[in-house]
C-alpha cells in the first residue's frame, strides 16, 4: 500500500527485511531440529547460527534472482555467502521453496491479526465510551432514511460495539486457521524429511503443524482469514455510512471532528466534508476486493502449482495494511465524534409527533378497534402531518373517532418519548454485559 494509507509497524511486517528473516529463521530452526535427531551435523547446525545477526541484504537477493529466476534459491545463495558454502550445505536438506514460502506467509498473518485484534480492541473501546456518554440522547430512529420511532445515540453506537465485537471473535478464529506451518517437502509426504522437523519449527515459530499438507498449505484457511478482514471492511463501511449521513446539512446530529486550520473545499470556504468517513469507505472496498482473488485461490492442480503466489503476494500485504490503517483512522473518527443533541430532537420535531404513529395504532386496537380501521384512522391523520406539516397529537385530538376509543389523556399518554427508551438498559446489559 501507498505510504498515506500505512502504518509502520503493519508495514515492517510485509517488509523484504522481515520476510527473508523469517525465511532464515525457518532455515534455522529446521537445521537444529536436524541435528537433533542426528539427520545433519550439529556444528552445521550451528554455524547457520552464526548469521542471527546478518542484516540480508535484500539489493544482492535481487541480484541473485535475477539469474537463478527463483526468490528462495537466490536467497540461499546469500544465507551460503554469510554462513559458508561448506557449512551451509545441509540448508534446506529434504525441504521444498512452499516449506519456506507458506510458512513464513502465515507466519506474517498471524503478527497481522495480532496487530488487528488490539486495533479492534481499541476501537471497542472508543464505542463504548460514546455509547455509555449517549446512553440516553433521543435521536429518531430511520427505515428506508424514513423516519421510523425514536432510538437513543447510545444505541447507535452499542449496535455497532456488537458487531465489532462479532468481528473480533471472527478475527481471532481467523487468526488460529492460518496459524500452521509445513515442512514436509515435495508433494508433502515427508519422504526426504522427518515430521519432527515440522513439528520443531513450528513450535519455534508459534504454530501448529498443517495436519495434511500437499506441498502447498491448504488455501481454504487463507480463504477464511481474507474472508473476515473482508466483513470487517464492510462493518468499518457500516459505521462510516452512518457518519456520513448524520453529518449531511440537513441533518447534522453528528459529525467528524473539523481540526483548527482544516480546509473542507478549495472552492467554498464553508464546505465541513465527511473526508475521512468517505475515505474510510473506499479503503473498505480495498480490503473487499481481496476477497474473491482469496477464495479463487483454493483450488490448486494436483497437489500443487503457484497460481495463488502472485496474488497473496499483493492481496496478503495490502490488505492487512490497509485495514489496520482503516481500524485506526475509525477509531480517531468515533473518539473526536462531534454530537448534537439539539438537532437530534429538531429533526424529530419536523413532523411534529409522528413517530408516535405505532403506539397510537397499538393502542385503538387494544381498545377493540379493528386493526384495518385502527390503521385508517391513524394514516389519515398522520398523511395530514406530512402534507401539511401539523401537529399530529392535536390532529388525533381533533378526531371524533379516535377520541371515542381512547379519549383525550389516552391519546395524550402516548406521546411519552420515555415508552421507547425503557429498555436502553436491557439492551445495553446484553452488549455490553456489565
Amino acid at each position: 500500500m501507498i505510504p498515506r494509507y500505512s502504518r509502520p509497524d503493519m508495514v515492517a511486517i510485509w517488509s523484504p527485511e522481515s520476510k527473508f528473516r523469517i525465511w532464515y529463521e525457518i532455515e534455522a530452526h529446521a537445521c537444529e531440529a536436524m541435528a537433533n535427531i542426528g539427520v545433519i551435523p550439529r556444528e552445521n547446525a550451528d554455524a547457520v547460527w552464526k548469521a542471527k545477526d546478518v542484516e540480508f541484504d535484500v539489493a544482492r537477493i535481487d541480484e541473485i534472482e535475477a539469474v537463478t529466476k527463483h526468490d528462495v534459491i537466490a536467497f540461499l545463495t546469500h544465507l551460503a555467502e554469510h554462513v559458508g558454502s561448506d557449512e551451509a550445505r545441509f540448508v534446506h536438506q529434504g525441504m521444498t521453496s512452499s516449506d519456506v514460502l507458506d510458512t513464513c506467509f502465515n507466519v506474517q498473518l498471524v503478527r497481522s491479526a495480532d496487530i488487528l485484534i488490539k486495533d479492534l480492541d481499541g476501537l471497542l473501546a472508543a464505542l463504548k465510551r460514546r455509547a455509555i456518554e449517549h446512553k440516553d440522547t433521543v435521536r429518531v430512529g430511520r427505515s428506508h432514511g424514513i423516519h421510523a420511532e425514536p432510538t437513543t445515540m447510545g444505541l447507535t453506537f452499542a449496535r455497532f460495539y456488537a458487531e465489532m465485537d462479532r468481528n473480533l471473535a471472527r478475527l481471532k478464529l481467523a487468526r488460529e486457521e492460518v496459524a500452521t506451518g509445513a515442512i514436509s517437502g515435495a508433494v508433502g509426504t515427508f519422504a526426504n524429511i522427518d515430521p519432527a522437523i515440522e513439528e520443531h519449527v513450528c513450535e519455534q515459530l508459534g504454530l501448529s503443524p498443517e495436519p495434511i499438507s500437499t506441498q502447498v498449505i491448504p488455501r481454504d484457511r487463507h480463504a477464511m482469514f481474507f474472508a473476515t478482514l473482508g466483513v470487517i471492511s464492510s462493518s468499518i463501511e457500516n459505521v462510516a455510512t452512518e457518519i456520513r449521513h448524520m453529518q449531511r446539512t440537513e441533518v447534522l446530529e453528528g459529525a467528524e471532528f473539523f481540526s483548527m486550520g482544516q480546509k473542507g473545499s478549495s472552492a467554498m470556504p464553508h464546505k465541513k466534508n465527511p473526508v475521512l468517513t468517505e475515505n474510510l469507505t473506499g479503503l473498505a472496498r480495498l480490503v473487499r476486493s481481496a476477497v474473491v482473488p482469496a477464495l479463487e485461490n483454493v483450488a490448486l492442480w494436483h497437489e500443487r502449482d503457484i497460481s495463488h503466489s502472485s496474488v497473496e503476494r499483493a492481496i496478503g500485504p495490502d490488505a492487512c495494511v490497509t485495514l489496520d490503517f482503516a481500524l485506526a483512522r475509525l477509531t480517531g473518527v468515533i473518539d473526536k465524534m462531534l454530537v448534537y443533541p439539539q438537532n437530534m430532537l429538531d429533526n424529530m420535531n419536523k413532523f411534529p409527533g409522528l413517530v408516535m404513529s405505532q403506539r397510537v395504532l397499538l393502542a385503538l386496537t387494544q381498545a377493540g378497534v379493528s386493526r384495518e380501521d385502527a390503521y385508517s384512522m391513524v394514516q389519515r391523520n398522520a398523511l395530514k402531518v406530512w402534507e401539511e406539516r401539523l401537529d399530529f397529537r392535536e390532529l388525533l385530538l381533533a378526531d371524533a373517532d379516535v377520541v371515542a376509543a381512547l379519549g383525550e389523556d389516552g391519546v395524550n399518554e402516548k406521546f411519552d418519548m420515555g415508552y421507547h427508551t425503557k429498555h436502553v438498559d436491557t439492551i445495553f446489559s446484553r452488549v455490553f454485559k456489565d
